[in-house]
């Protein structure tokens, strides 16, 4: 099926995109009411959504969309080339991101957007203690 938008009409939605979504800003809301101090989309390999170099932390907030979830991801039924090329890039950088914060021993989460939607405070509670346990084992290391 033919593109439906010239390039000019799909240039200005690829433009339109958010760097960071509300969800990303609620959720640095909601753990900073608890007390915790960190980066957003700090200029850092990969742009972690969230960050805490002192500790080595890294949080990726993946959308099931622009990287490829499993459960609720979806290809567009137009420009399927174009789609399937763009989205496979993602996956393959996803996974280059992974390797290179495990392989300088950095703390790694990644959590699928879906998870915030089925329970905000759950979702919120599991990154908290993903962080203080972050905190705990950096902190044991340096003792």
């Amino acid at each position: 099926m033919p593109e439906k938008l010239t390039k000019e009409q799909r240039s200005n939605n690829m433009k339109a995109i958010k760097s960071q979504s509300s969800l990303e800003n609620k959720v640095s809301k909601a753990l900073w009411k608890q007390g915790f101090r960190f980066r957003k989309n700090a200029k850092m390999f990969g742009r972690p959504d969230i960050s805490i170099k002192k500790y080595k932390v890294v949080i990726f907030i993946d959308s099931c969309f622009w990287h490829c979830c499993p459960k609720h991801g979806n290809m567009p039924k137009t420009n399927q080339e174009y789609w399937t090329k763009k989205l496979q890039r993602n996956i393959s950088r996803d996974v280059e991101v992974n390797h290179y914060y495990i392989n300088k021993g950095w703390n790694l989460l990644r959590i699928w957007e879906h998870e915030f939607k089925s329970d905000f405070n759950e979702a919120v509670s599991y990154i908290a203690s993903f962080i203080k346990d972050s905190i705990n084992f950096y902190t044991n290391l340096e003792k």
